[in-house]
């Protein structure tokens, strides 16, 4: 069984998102060497590209067509340019696509991201659609859009595609932060909305009354940032020490599932060890720095009893769907 590795070939991009959590200060690229050495030093079946906007790497392109010809199984997730400047012959290698759309009319996305970004989202989704190929709608759920969730998944079934939600990580700014009240109200209009694909956000996971409610972070799934540092999450605070980078992963003289930033993402507080959450998020509890704490978002700590409504939708193959903490809905 290979690995699913999410990469972010450069923190590059042609918007400056506010609640984005990419390296502003400089610009990093993973080279086409580099894509190279890890796909020979560790058996690779998937690799989501995200952080910055892809397609503005130079060796892009040419990324993709080695990728494909190692037959591994591609997704990228992009604000709309990268969907739209590619070839078609390059565009057709991936298996799904993402857009990045985080509130539901045309006037506050576009004064979020950027005048003239709603319409091109959405020549994006009608351009892939066109190709036949999956799509759907990214949105971060975060303190400004937490009550948008329902309207959101309107609009990804007016686009015929489907809604993949990732709660907002603290990474540079506590602006976004949701409190414990939005979160879950977040949840609930997502759920109310939509059908469940899947969820593997653990104490959103746990809440649903699903098994193993463990993150895939540091468990299933590997991260590697622009800079070359291998990462269980690309949330994960960069003050840990042993993080390995590819150079290292290429040697073979570390075992990155030994170093200490993967056991920090695998541990599990005991403070939690008899909670339905199980620690929920490492990530958020390193950011935060409590690692050894429930999840912020823990409703049995709290003595809260959130009766989640929900109906589980067809089964259906997105990469993304099992390799990330996420949510996904149609």
């Amino acid at each position: 069984m290979g690995y699913s590795v999410g990469i972010g070939l450069t923190n590059d991009c042609n918007l400056s998102c506010a609640h984005c959590y990419r390296d502003t200060t400089r610009v990093d690229r993973i080279s086409l060497a580099q894509v190279q050495q890890i796909c020979e030093a560790i058996p690779v079946d998937a690799m989501g590209l995200g952080t910055g906007e892809n397609a503005l790497h130079p060796e892009f392109n040419a990324i993709v067509v080695y990728l494909a010809g190692r037959g591994v199984k591609l997704s990228i997730a992009s604000n709309g340019y990268s969907l739209t400047v590619m070839p078609d012959a390059v565009l057709g290698a991936f298996h799904d696509v993402e857009v990045s759309v985080d509130f539901a009319t045309e006037a506050e996305q576009d004064a979020f991201r950027g005048a003239g970004n709603w319409a091109l989202v959405h020549r994006a989704i009608e351009r892939c659609r066109a190709l036949e190929i999956e799509v759907s709608i990214l949105a971060t759920l975060m303190r400004s859009n937490f009550d948008q969730m329902d309207r959101l998944v309107a609009l990804a079934r007016r686009n015929g595609v489907n809604l993949r939600v990732n709660a907002y990580q603290s990474v540079k700014t506590d602006a976004y932060r949701l409190s414990y009240e939005q979160f879950w109200d977040g949840y609930r209009r997502l759920f109310a909305a939509g059908l469940v694909v899947s969820c593997s956000e653990p104490v959103v996971r746990a809440a649903l009354g699903l098994g193993d409610v463990r993150s895939p972070c540091g468990h299933r799934s590997i991260r590697v940032n622009p800079r070359g540092m291998i990462i269980p999450c690309v949330y994960w605070p960069m003050d840990v020490a042993e993080t390995p980078t590819i150079a290292d992963l290429a040697s073979g003289g570390v075992n990155v599932w030994e170093t200490a930033v993967f056991q920090a993402a695998r541990y599990e507080p005991p403070s939690a060890a008899g909670c339905p959450c199980q620690g929920g998020c490492a990530s958020r509890r390193a950011l935060n720095r409590r690692l050894d704490a429930h999840d912020d978002y823990c409703p049995w700590v709290r003595g809260d009893d959130l009766n989640l409504s929900w109906q589980l939708a067809p089964a259906k193959e997105l990469m993304r769907s099992g390799n990330v903490c996420t949510t996904v809905v149609v």
